[in-house]
């Protein structure tokens, strides 16, 4: 298992910088965030350390030349918009960039892009897979083709109030992925397995990890807190961040010992890369940076 680092919350340095910083640390992976360049959408969107739109052969040699030389690997190209929004351009412009990002991979020979399928959150979940049927085997296929792996990750989407009732990716729970992959059975196809998004839905984040073994090409490390008092308050169908709080790895409720555990039960060699959205140490590029060195050290100790 390789030890990385999702790069989207160290958005403050160049890529030249964050990876001598990453580096430092001593991880040895980075899963470098490839959005547009440009005001985001939402938190920890946004961030582009490398822009896929102007990636020519002499920015290829340097992106390779830089890893190679603070002996690191990218782990992935990460990009996680919404395919299947309800509003066409937007769909259009993130479903173009997308395959941008799939070319860069190629190009860098990174071989992996992480990402969300999407959801229209006002549609019923059975019109969302027919969605899903209509757009997803081509952009797997192209994929394929290029040689490239699409890690699909596990957040439900929904944080805020516009994300409502129902969340803004399918890619949610077990009974889903085994929808998706009975749809799109191509072996490029895969899962960015987090367990901090099945501990607030309520669903046991170790099991899956022996069902879906093959499926499971990269992972995530980040935690998730539940206040029992604030749930017995408001209920599970409240705006889920009024009774949970995304964590540091360590600071909340996901046990790291069973659940690195198992992901040596099934032989996982992947990269497992740290995904920090905790507001706790959101005040200063300080406080981010910290949070990045704090995650190192708490989880090391699973990873020798």
């Amino acid at each position: 298992m390789k030890f990385g680092i999702n790069s989207a919350i160290l958005g403050h340095y160049t890529l030249e910088e964050m990876v001598e910083f990453v580096s430092g640390i001593g991880y040895e992976s980075i899963e470098v965030a490839c959005w547009p360049s440009g005001k985001a959408d939402r938190r920890y969107a946004g961030v582009s350390h490398i822009d896929v739109n102007n990636l020519d052969d002499a920015k290829i040699r340097h992106i390779q030349k830089l890893f190679y030389d603070n002996d690191l690997e990218i782990s992935a190209l990460a990009y996680y918009p919404n395919v299947l929004d309800d509003d066409a351009d937007t769909r259009d412009n993130n479903l173009n960039h997308l395959y941008k990002v799939i070319d860069a991979a190629k190009l860098l020979d990174v071989n992996m892009v992480t990402t969300f399928i999407g959801k229209n959150h006002k549609l019923t979940l059975n019109e969302n897979f027919e969605l899903f049927e209509k757009t997803w085997p081509a952009i797997v296929n192209y994929a394929q083709n290029k040689d490239v792996k699409i890690a699909i990750e596990n957040c439900p989407m929904w944080f805020s109030d516009d994300e409502w009732p129902s969340g803004k990716n399918l890619f949610t729970t077990p009974a889903n992925w085994r929808r998706v992959f009975e749809i799109i059975p191509n072996d490029n196809f895969g899962i960015n397995y987090d367990p901090s998004h099945l501990v607030w839905l309520h669903i046991d984040y170790i099991k899956p990890l022996y069902e879906f073994k093959d499926r499971i090409f990269h992972v995530h490390f980040k935690d998730t807190k539940i206040y029992k008092d604030k749930l017995d308050d408001v209920g599970i169908m409240a705006n889920p961040l009024e009774y949970m709080s995304p964590k540091l790895p360590g600071l909340g409720d996901v046990d790291w010992g069973k659940y690195i555990s198992a992901l040596n039960d099934i032989n996982f060699k992947g990269h497992a890369c740290v995904e920090v959205e905790d507001k706790s140490y959101e005040d200063s590029n300080e406080d981010l940076d910290k949070s990045v060195i704090l995650s190192y050290r708490y989880l090391r100790q699973f990873l020798i």
